[in-house]
Order: structure tokens, then sequence, then C-alpha cells
């Protein structure tokens, strides 16, 4: 009871902090499980992809190699993606029905506070991290 309690004093302040802590432990969960080099890569390929596709605009033979490549690098990177999210699906959901009933009743926009906060740190978070 002290938790919520602690919580529900500072709604708002609470949230934003809830929201960072746990999209700090998204960052590393998806850190630590996914194959950050091979993320990076793929990344790189897929770039790659763009400029040659934009470059062989006239020869349609050419451009559908390209995209069948860009597609191939974009299922690993989605295959990679799943990892992380497979592992923190059941816990969030749970979290989520926590937080909803402790906010609910004192702050009805609490989910967009969180949502705001979580956007904001995962970008930051991720390049603070290096996080692919």
């Amino acid at each position: 009871m002290a938790v919520k309690e602690i919580l529900v004093s500072n709604p708002k302040a609470s949230i934003i902090v809830v929201s960072f802590l746990v999209t700090l432990v998204m960052t590393l969960i998806t850190k630590k499980i996914t194959d950050q080099d091979r993320m990076k890569e793929l990344k790189k390929i897929q770039k790659a992809c763009q400029i040659k596709l934009k470059d062989h605009k006239g020869n349609p033979q050419k451009m559908q190699e390209i995209q069948k490549e860009i597609m191939e690098c974009s299922m690993e990177l989605m295959k990679h993606s799943f990892k992380p999210m497979i592992i923190t699906f059941i816990p969030l959901i749970v979290l989520f029905w926590w937080i909803r009933g402790i906010y609910a009743p004192v702050l009805p926009a609490w989910l967009w506070y969180y949502i705001g906060t979580g956007i904001i740190s995962n970008i930051v978070l991720r390049k603070l991290l290096n996080v692919a």
C-alpha cells in the first residue's frame, strides 16, 4: 500500500518516472537479447539499397532485385525485434493493468503522460546506450 500512496501523492511525476524506468528496462532487455552488430549491419544494407533504388529508377528488373534484398533485410530485422517483445509482453500487460488501477481514478490522462515519456525516453536511451 505504501507504493500506491507514493505514486498517487504526485501522479504526474510518478507516471513519468514509471514510464522512464519501464522504457529503460525494455531498452536494456533489447540490447542484451538482440544481436546489435547484425541489426546495425542490416540497417546499413537497407540504407544502401534505398540509394540503389533511386539510382535504378528506370530499370524495373534491377529495382525488383533491390526490393527483394530490402524485404529480406526487413524480415530479419523484424525477427530480431520480436525476441524482446515476446519476453516482455506478459509482464507489460500485468504492469499496465496495475498502473491503470492506480492512476485512472486520480489522473484520467495518465496514458498520455506514459506514452509521451516513453517515446522521448526510448529515443534518448537508444542513443545513449547505442541500441540499434
